[in-house]
């Protein structure tokens, strides 16, 4: 069964190429466009394996979508790959316990390399 990823992310355009490069690579894909939508799904879905998070967004922004996710017990342990395009993507990634992080405008190199990264030490476990 192929891995679910939860794209969060404001900008139309750019959750769609995320989610047509990841599945091409063979990832299932699911769409929040801001924090409030992306807690509504996972809630009412399965887990995804991991979250890519956009920080600066209406409705609810990053950090207050991963401080609410944290509360979750069966929710706070999935992985989150922060995506931003603030110049400290590393600092924004550690204030929140990331599992890692990419910058915008992100390549597809380095978005397949940090869900690769992050997945296959979910599939490992």
């Amino acid at each position: 069964m192929s891995q679910i990823i939860l794209i969060v992310e404001d900008d139309g355009d750019l959750a769609r190429l995320e989610a047509e490069v990841l599945e091409a690579a063979g990832y299932r894909t699911a769409v929040a466009t801001n924090g409030w939508e992306a807690l509504r799904y996972l809630r009412t879905n399965n887990p995804p394996d991991l979250i890519l998070l956009d920080m600066m967004m209406p409705v609810m922004d990053g950090w207050k979508f991963r401080e609410e996710q944290r509360k979750w017990p069966s929710l706070a342990s999935i992985p989150v790959v922060v995506i931003t395009a603030d110049g400290d993507a590393r600092g924004k990634a550690a204030s929140i316990q990331a599992a890692g992080y990419a910058t915008k405008p992100i390549s597809i190199d380095s978005l397949l390399d940090a869900v690769a990264r992050i997945c296959g030490l979910a599939e490992a476990t």
